[in-house]
């Protein structure tokens, strides 16, 4: 059960990170480029959600194919683990997206 829990949370936080990391870095990009930064931000927010997912989970490939093993071979414990990790890793995704829109809520 430890070792769910720390696999869970490291999900979670690695998908805050690329997002909030990933956001931040495009923010100072966009003042070099002379482009509006809250904007850029927020746009780059949304966009790598779904790559802090997979990003955070080990790609796309190999969770897919253990709840592919696993349901067909009938064990639904290892099945409801990755989807638990799945579901962590969009959580972290997905605060990082509402932290950054909370951040810049009005400037937009």
């Amino acid at each position: 059960m430890n070792y769910v829990l720390s696999k869970a949370g490291l999900d979670f936080f690695i998908a805050f990170g690329i997002v909030a990391g990933g956001s931040m870095l495009a923010g100072i990009g966009a003042v070099f480029m002379l482009l509006p930064p809250v904007t850029v931000m927020l746009d780059t927010a949304a966009r790598l959600k779904i790559w802090a997912i997979v990003a955070a989970i080990g790609g796309s490939v190999d969770p897919v194919r253990v709840i592919e093993s696993n349901i067909s071979a009938g064990h639904l414990s290892p099945v409801a683990q990755q989807i638990a990790f799945i579901g962590f890793a969009f959580l972290g995704a997905h605060s990082a997206t509402e932290l950054i829109k909370l951040m810049f809520k009005g400037a937009a």
